[in-house]
């Protein structure tokens, strides 16, 4: 199936092949011409530009015509999708664990509205992960993770530094472990910043690859969603924490929020983390029941779409300004990107990624966490409901109805499949408001890809992929992109 996605951007004519992921920036002319050329023959389209064009030549309009055809001959437009043939059996994958999220505390000093996990229990008990425990999952990646040298590991909650000391103790057997293996951890922690301090950001120095920093922005957005266990606001305890972390972190960090329906003016907060001196920032839309007041309604996809674009265009005058901001979400490599393992697939919940809960029991991922349906084994006996894993591992974007003509499933890989259970019971699905969010996400990403293609800056580079020696579509992995 040939597919074109055209659209047009803060002034841009865009043009996006679906399936070779070229992007194409255009006049008015040639972008009428791509709408009519796969449906009508070359002489029908010459004329109805010529009258719709009026001030354009006969030949400018032939040369524009050729133009296209060649973009097309040379498989940068109208190209035929490669993936869907050629897609592999997940079924038949060998498992390959590449990354665990260890829940080292089922307990929080935040009592977030729109938690999850229940304000850090995860609708069960309070707990902390013993050392034990942690280390057996440590033990359990490396003995699953097949030929992948490089494991990611996530410090998780409710609010992992409850659990600190446990935390550095993991590190250091995991320090040990990965000489001992030939492996190495790349360790990360997402924080509410309330425990935030000089010991913690000397070991985020040493030791972390990342470290998530959850705010939801303005002083009364955020407030009004993260109070304290004792109902009082937390931006005015962890902002001053933050920005001091900033300014000593020497490694990757990002500022994370939450948007919900009581800010829907979204850019706003994602501003004031930037006159706040912040350069990376994710800003995500909250998933909720929408019986909850502070649930995304179908009726505010316009007013966020809006947003999207306020923040685009604020990005690129940062940018231009001297000032370059990165947004999670907009975020987008032409070069070529996650091999099409990932874009097919995702993120490799079930399968790739897995969640460990204190007690050691192995879900899908830390949003299923809780939900005794899907309960995979534990650390010690590996994992025994092999069925479930089966099911996550047929879950791409070809499984999906919703996704196999959607222009943006390359980018979002069939979306969260926790959410998609959320909302309609089952994993092969999309969650819809969330769809329609990504593909403004991706528009918008693209445009500002054409607004700043002028500005100098280092060479885009596809990573190195680290599956190489057990990849059987290496020979589709890498597409060209212009």
């Amino acid at each position: 199936m040939k597919q074109v996605h055209q659209f047009q951007n803060n002034g841009y004519n865009i043009v996006l092949d679906v399936c070779s992921g070229s992007v194409h920036v255009v006049d008015d002319l040639v972008y009428r011409l791509i709408a009519l050329y796969e449906d009508k023959p070359r002489e029908t389209v010459i004329s109805e530009l010529e009258r719709e064009f009026p001030e354009e030549s006969p030949e400018d309009i032939s040369e524009a015509y050729d133009a296209v055809q060649q973009l097309v001959d040379d498989g940068r437009l109208f190209t035929d999708d490669r993936y869907q043939d050629a897609v592999i059996d997940f079924k038949r994958r060998k498992t390959v664990v590449k990354a665990l999220c260890l829940n080292v505390s089922h307990d929080c000093n935040l009592a977030c509205k729109y938690c999850f996990a229940g304000q850090g229990e995860y609708h069960g008990d309070r707990a902390l992960m013993s050392a034990e425990v942690g280390k057996a999952a440590l033990d359990f990646l490396i003995a699953n993770s097949g030929n992948r040298k490089n494991l990611e590991v996530d410090f998780f909650g409710g609010e992992p530094l409850m659990n600190f000391e446990v935390v550095k103790e993991l590190v250091a057997y995991g320090r040990k472990r990965e000489e001992e293996a030939g492996k190495h951890f790349r360790f990360t922690l997402t924080t509410n910043g309330v425990l935030l301090n000089d010991e913690v950001t000397e070991f985020a120095n040493k030791e972390l690859k990342n470290v998530v920093l959850s705010i939801d922005g303005r002083r009364e957005v955020n407030d009004a969603m993260r109070p304290t266990r004792n109902g009082k606001g937390s931006y005015d305890l962890i902002l001053p924490k933050y920005k001091e972390f900033q300014k000593k972190r020497n490694g990757e960090y990002y500022i994370r929020g939450t948007f919900t329906h009581h800010n829907l003016d979204f850019a706003e907060d994602v501003k004031t983390f930037i006159r706040e001196g912040f350069k990376v920032i994710s800003m995500e839309p909250v998933v909720a029941p929408p019986e909850e007041d502070y649930a995304i309604r179908e009726e505010d996809v316009p007013k966020l779409c809006e947003q999207y674009d306020i923040l685009a265009k604020t990005l690129v005058d940062e940018a231009r300004s001297g000032n370059p901001v990165t947004f999670f979400h907009f975020m987008i490599d032409l070069t070529g990107g996650p091999c099409v393992y990932k874009r097919l697939s995702g993120c490799g919940s079930g399968t790739e990624y897995l969640a460990v809960t204190p007690w050691g029991d192995l879900y899908p991922c830390h949003q299923f966490v809780g939900n005794e349906a899907f309960r995979l084994g534990d650390v010690w006996k590996g994992i025994e409901k092999t069925e479930i894993v089966d099911e996550f591992k047929c879950n791409n974007v070809y499984a999906k109805e919703k996704c196999r003509t959607c222009f943006a499933r390359f980018y979002c890989s069939g979306g969260c499949a926790a959410n998609a259970y959320s909302f309609h019971g089952k994993i092969l699905e999309a969650y819809d408001i969330g769809c329609e969010l990504e593909r403004k996400r991706v528009e918008c990403a693209l445009m500002m890809k054409a607004a700043l293609a002028d500005m100098k800056k280092p060479a885009e580079t596809a990573p190195d992929c680290e599956d190489r020696e057990s990849c059987d579509v290496e020979d589709i992995c890498h597409s060209g992109k212009e």
